[in-house]
């Protein structure tokens, strides 16, 4: 994503040029290849594909990370700062789709808030829902 973002991205947008700010996408880019692929993608993968991991601990596991990105997104409107970047396209997908976990929104206003300013960006298309879990119709 990174490489794809330094070849095509001349402007900076995505994957920022300044060091500070480079670093801030480095770190959720990180949490999305740990945290989050620990916590609502693997909650996710046990309802929808029955995968054999503890249910219980991995939502546990989601709603500490939630809880993270709630405070996180007190400060700012997006995960590395006040434009979209790697690090919220990252991050979107498993934490938009963790109620097909049973991993409640319920709770984060801000996530909620953050995932609708990433669909409102121009050229968002969405990942198909899967009715299972919370997502149940």
């Amino acid at each position: 994503m990174t490489r794809l973002a330094k070849k095509y991205d001349t402007s900076g947008r995505w994957l920022p040029n300044e060091p500070a700010a480079a670093a801030k996408v480095q770190r959720w880019l990180s949490v999305a290849a740990g945290q989050i692929a620990s916590g609502p993608a693997t909650a996710r993968l046990i309802t929808v594909f029955g995968a054999p991991y503890d249910a219980e601990s991995t939502i546990a596991r989601s709603h500490a990370l939630l809880q993270v990105v709630e405070q996180e997104l007190t400060r700012s409107p997006f995960l590395a700062g006040n434009a979209a970047t790697l690090a919220d396209v990252a991050g979107y997908t498993y934490i938009a789709h963790a109620p097909e976990g049973n991993v409640s929104l319920a709770d984060y206003p801000q996530v909620r808030a953050w995932l609708a300013r990433i669909e409102a960006l121009p050229g968002f298309v969405p990942m198909q829902r899967t009715a299972v879990g919370l997502q149940k119709a």
